[in-house]
């Protein structure tokens, strides 16, 4: 133990130096940061208008919030139920062009096609197509 002081005492105190001294500066910070919580507690105290005034205004912009959210989700199911009826009228039309031996997905791109000109706001008359003659004979 003596030739290890003797080697490196000087090395020894200033290590238990700078260790004092971290620990001061620590103590410190936290006494700060402790005291500052106990200043905005005591300032609750003086003003607890103030407090109710937050706490009101905090609860109004939660509420309008989420009355905001709930529009978006009403919003969001609308279209959902629009999708699902234009399906539900597209698979309806399929359907009764199979049962009139016609192809379906020609009367599927008509249904589109009269979807989309009734969403356009142009006022364009669809040209009928000229009458053509069956492949077919008619017997």
């Amino acid at each position: 133990v003596g030739s290890l002081l003797s080697n490196y005492g000087w090395y020894i105190l200033l290590g238990c130096v700078v260790i004092y001294v971290i620990v001061q500066k620590i103590s410190q910070s936290l006494a700060a940061r402790q005291g500052g919580r106990a200043g905005a507690v005591d300032a609750a105290d003086i003003e607890p208008d103030l407090v109710v005034r937050r706490q009101e205004a905090l609860a109004a912009a939660r509420l309008r919030m989420q009355e905001e959210l709930n529009a978006q989700a009403e919003r969001y199911k609308e279209k959902q139920r629009q999708l699902e009826e234009e399906k539900r009228r597209q698979k309806i039309a399929m359907w009764e062009s199979m049962q009139e031996g016609k192809s379906y997905k020609g009367n599927l791109k008509l249904s589109q096609q009269e979807v989309e000109s009734g969403a356009s706001t142009s006022a364009a008359v669809p040209k009928s197509k000229p009458n053509k003659k069956p492949l077919r004979g008619g017997g």
